[in-house]
């Protein structure tokens, strides 16, 4: 199996994708400040999640997938930031929030899955 089979990396590298696509449209200051802040945050979503897979044993894989679950929360405050200071409207907002939850479900069951008995030929076992 490769990392790109995985669903939970297809959908948070889709999301960092999303959220640039917001971002780039701010002005200087927003970028600067907010933009920069959760570019890193959602970007290191699948960025751990594709150095723990590259790891060795199942405890670093699961190690970085804490990590990125990390990320994934703070990635959740500053979008809040961003709608509380008018850069996202209250329907974007919304469909980021949705996109986070079921991320976080998605990753959730990988790292339950990680270092189990039952895993890890099957892409479909994290979907």
């Amino acid at each position: 199996m490769k990392l790109e089979d995985l669903e939970v990396y297809k959908l948070s590298m889709d999301l960092g994708e999303r959220v640039w696509s917001f971002v780039i449209k701010w002005d200087y200051f927003a970028k600067d400040t907010i933009g920069k802040q959760l570019l890193k945050a959602v970007d290191s979503v699948a960025a751990n999640l594709s150095e723990g897979f590259g790891r060795f044993h199942y405890r670093e894989k699961k190690h970085f997938s804490y990590y990125s679950r990390g990320s994934l929360y703070e990635t959740r405050t500053w979008l809040t930031k961003a709608h509380n200071r008018n850069l996202l409207n209250h329907d974007d907002y919304d469909y980021f929030m949705k996109n986070i939850d079921f991320i976080g479900v998605k990753l959730n069951n990988y790292i339950r899955a990680t270092g189990s008995k039952e895993v890890h030929d099957d892409p479909e076992d994290y979907n």
